[in-house]
């Protein structure tokens, strides 16, 4: 079982930037994938970052590449998203995740756990 913890969330004017952190309990943490994810309301939860096991190998998606940055702290058991450039578009509930197969997917299914949310609001 992996209990992951996202903090950092909350309202930032547009162009403004935001770092979200998300703790996992497991010890092993530095076996998997961390990912993250967002939606917003009336829409699907979409693909927004992964990093590998490592950190070396990070993907993200076309709507934050440029903007956002994914790093990973494993002696800290802990994952960091870097928003920078920030748009009203980015508002949205941003969940963390883990896939224990090391994958590097940009599908939900794709990971195992999910952290509680944490809202993102981006005002014009």
């Amino acid at each position: 079982q992996v209990q992951l913890v996202e903090s950092g969330g909350g309202l930032v004017q547009a162009g403004g930037s935001l770092r979200l952190s998300c703790a996992a309990s497991r010890r092993t943490f530095n076996r998997y994938t961390m990912g993250w994810f967002r939606q917003a309301p009336g829409k699907e939860r979409e693909f927004v970052a992964a990093v590998n096991w490592n950190g070396d190998n990070t993907y993200y998606s076309d709507s934050v590449k440029g903007r956002f940055t994914l790093s990973r702290d494993n002696a800290k058991n802990t994952v960091y998203l870097q928003m920078n450039s920030l748009k009203p578009a980015d508002t949205a509930v941003y969940y963390c995740a883990a896939d224990l197969d090391n994958g590097l997917g940009s599908r939900a299914i794709d990971y195992q756990y999910w952290g509680q949310g944490t809202q993102i609001t981006v005002s014009s």
